[in-house]
């Protein structure tokens, strides 16, 4: 049988920026119909690798392959041209022949543009989602994505999805969204130290898939390193007397210290440590009743809430519909219109700005730390050496003394968030902090939000994400109708009921699709069961402690009362003790269903 020949290709090829190397021997392809998620770490080179297949950078060496005739359609990091032309002008240009009347006019309601809009007046995202559309409405045979999520909401990311898993053509795509990737992928380049590995299945595959490789190279430099010891006891016993016929094994020692020297294993690790700055109170922030309105719109209609001290909060809505005006009524930024809001004292906030406006592009990473000059930042409180700080968030020194605009968006992201996270607070707000950001800083920061003991409010898009970090969502349903949750995202899903839409509205903000059948705990049942085993010790020993204070026969002649209360005590804590017995063991029993692959009840 005739295999199919590939749309695009790669054959060993190599590129480098300076000493920096970005493919090393790279050999790759892409079929018609191929749903490919391209991953790696951010600033190791897939961003470039889109645009060496879109020809728009020359390889050093190696060939790149293209069918005669192909048609590629590439979404990168560039913005629309700020021109003073409608968006629809703009995008006449770019529409193929085969698409069906009317058919652009749909993508921009989707993607939520209006047609006349000049593209000199745009924001960022909307820039952004122009040329997503201008990459769609070409109806490419190839379609290469770089982070076609960012900047959508929930409901356009869901229509993205759909469009792109009926779509003709061949689709490469880098996305930090798993839940979207999870959806459409069914191939997987994993770009990692300037070497791709393809994974013949989709991104679900990848993470276990990824850490068999790092688990095999680790036990072969083991093997290696094992090796070199015995063979330099061997040289230590004296190959001088021996020089002649053990030549050859003195080289095969220096080719394998060679070896590894230049094996580069994986990046460091992230680490993260957290201080709060208690706050006495444990409400830390009560709305009632609020009402807010931007000129003659209404926002939020009459919305109550208690934040407590410890609770994960997701914001989640449409874009523009009034999630960051949420934020800066809770904080007290801006005033209701109506209602009162009321917040603890001694709040410390640290707050995460997607826009980057705090960073000053012509800084580096080092002086972005040190605004006040010198060598040392304060992380928690402690003074520590700013350059050993930047390493745990994976900088290495050439790039702490990089200029920002030089580093690419991903990278600011991260050393925002050292910057932000340098800082003690009880109160951590993070307005889309995903965007731009690798898989494993996610990860890392995901555990970095379960072990901070403050109050999280974040704003996000990342389905995904918001399930592994919130225990409650606040939803923005339209004409200013907001409600509050109990769960993370997929919670949200299954138990939201989609109100009646006025005549006109052209989308709902219910989810599309329902969501994929659970196959691990969800975030809050993951923490519960990570408490579980603390609160059943505490009162096990609560309950010895009570048996041994009743076990003294004077106690009720002296206090009747004392020992009634103690008994009732011992009672309630014995209930509670059960009923997180029982808990604890239903949990277990599920995780361990989701592991063994059985049915959960």
């Amino acid at each position: 049988m005739t295999k199919t020949p590939p749309l695009l290709a790669l054959n060993e090829s190599q590129l480098s920026f300076g000493m920096r190397v970005i493919l090393e021997d790279v050999s790759l392809s892409l079929f018609p119909q191929d749903r490919v998620c391209l991953v790696g770490r951010n600033g190791s080179g897939k961003s470039t690798l889109l645009n060496v297949l879109a020809g728009d950078i020359d390889l050093d060496k190696g060939a790149r392959f293209s069918k005669p005739g192909l048609k590629i359609g590439l979404l990168g990091q560039a913005l629309a041209p700020s021109e003073s032309i409608s968006i629809l002008d703009f995008l006449k240009k770019w529409v193929s022949k085969e698409l069906p009347p009317h058919a652009l006019e749909e993508v921009l309601s989707h993607l939520e543009l209006n047609p006349q809009a000049l593209l000199s007046n745009l924001s960022g995202g909307e820039s952004r989602r122009v040329m997503l559309a201008k990459a769609l409405v070409g109806e490419p045979d190839v379609l290469l994505l770089d982070e076609p999520t960012n900047h959508l909401d929930i409901t356009t990311i869901e229509w993205l999805e759909g469009r792109l898993n009926t779509y003709p053509g061949a689709i490469l795509m880098i996305s930090h969204d798993r839940a979207f990737l999870s959806k459409i992928s069914k191939r997987t380049f994993w770009l990692d130290r300037g070497k791709v590995r393809t994974l013949e299945k989709g991104y679900p595959f990848f993470e276990d898939w990824a850490e068999d490789i790092l688990d095999q190279e680790l036990r072969t430099q083991e093997k290696l390193s094992q090796k070199i010891s015995q063979e330099t006891e061997w040289l230590h016993r004296g190959v001088t007397a021996r020089r002649r016929r053990n030549m050859g094994r003195l080289r095969g020692l220096l080719e394998l210290r060679q070896e590894r020297k230049s094996f580069q294993g994986p990046q460091g690790k992230i680490s993260f440590a957290t201080q709060e700055n208690p706050v006495g109170s444990k409400l830390i922030i009560e709305a009632k009743h609020v009402f807010k309105s931007y000129e003659t719109t209404p926002l939020i209609k009459d919305f109550s809430c208690r934040i407590l001290k410890g609770d994960r909060i997701g914001i989640i809505g449409p874009n523009g519909s009034g999630k960051s005006t949420l934020i800066k009524l809770l904080i007290g930024e801006i005033p209701p219109d109506q209602g009162h809001i009321r917040r603890a004292k001694n709040i410390e906030l640290s707050m995460f700005d997607q826009t980057q406006s705090s960073l000053d592009l012509e800084h580096t990473p080092w002086q972005v730390l040190c605004e006040q000059g010198g060598d040392q930042v304060f992380v928690q409180g402690e003074p520590r050496h700013v350059m050993g700080y930047l390493q745990d968030f994976l900088f290495d020194r050439k790039q702490a003394l990089t200029p920002l605009k030089n580093l690419s968006g991903g990278e600011r992201n991260r050393l925002l968030l050292a910057k932000i996270l340098a800082k003690p607070s009880n109160l951590l707000i993070l307005d889309e902090p995903t965007n731009d950001l690798d898989m494993e800083t996610l990860d890392l920061l995901q555990e970095f939000l379960a072990e901070y003991p403050g109050t999280l409010l974040l704003v996000s898009h990342d389905r995904n994400f918001l399930d592994r970090t919130t225990t409650h969502l606040i939803a923005f349903e339209g004409g200013g109708h907001v409600q509050t949750y109990v769960g993370g995202y997929t919670d949200y899903a299954a138990q939201h009921m989609p109100p009646s839409v006025p005549k006109g509205d052209k989308k709902k903000t219910a989810p599309s699709q329902r969501p994929r059948n659970q196959d691990k705990l969800s975030y809050h049942e993951s923490y519960e069961l990570s408490r579980l085993p603390q609160d059943i010790e505490a009162l096990s020993q609560k309950i010895q402690h009570l048996e041994e204070t009743l076990s003294d026969h004077s106690f009720y002649q002296r206090d009747p009362q004392g020992f009634e209360k103690t008994t009732q005590s011992l009672q309630s804590i014995r209930h509670d003790l059960h009923h997180k017995e029982e808990r604890w063991l239903e949990l277990l029993e599920k995780e361990e269903s989701f592991k063994s692959g059985r049915p959960v009840d």
